[in-house]
């Protein structure tokens, strides 16, 4: 009799194990569907070629850095930026935050990626981040990224030529 209590006790006890692992929820109900709008971005920001107006880092005004470049946003995925004497070649992408490693704690928002292979000492290299869009039009694209390592803002604002 007792053995069997021991083994009655032992199967409830693996149920509410069981059961206490498994969600009634499903994850991909729950969680926000960025598709259309990283597709409008993408869009957005194909059409033409764009400028950065404003990129704040850590609170230091360094975007006379960029002043005369034009920078396309290809379909292939690759970005160029050009000012007539010189020319830089990376890529770029539009991805849900919760599919890159980010810095933000928001899993809603969207990360516009920005890659140039370049040196660390390279203006260009301070692009290089998963940046947060935090707006966009036909005309604008506003992005900010939190640093992990000091918690310094950068601010990227680009604009349509």
């Amino acid at each position: 009799m007792k053995r069997e209590f021991f083994y009655g006790i032992l199967l409830m006890m693996s149920f509410t194990l069981l059961s206490s692992t498994c969600s009634s929820d499903d994850d991909g109900n729950n969680q926000n569907d960025n598709s259309q709008e990283i597709a409008q971005i993408e869009t957005e920001v194909e059409a033409g070629t764009w400028s950065i107006i404003s990129y704040i880092d850590s609170g230091s005004d360094e975007t006379n850095d960029f002043n005369g470049y034009n920078f396309t946003f290809s379909t292939d995925g690759t970005l160029s930026a050009t000012n007539g004497t010189a020319s830089y070649t990376g890529t770029w992408s539009v991805t849900d935050s919760n599919n890159s490693s980010d810095d933000s704690s928001d899993d809603d928002d969207i990360d516009f990626n920005i890659f140039f292979p370049v040196a660390e000492s390279n203006d260009f290299e301070d692009l290089n981040d998963d940046w947060d869009v935090v707006s966009h039009t036909n005309t604008t694209l506003s992005l900010i990224d939190i640093s992990g390592g000091n918690g310094g803002t950068d601010t990227l604002v680009f604009q349509k030529n």
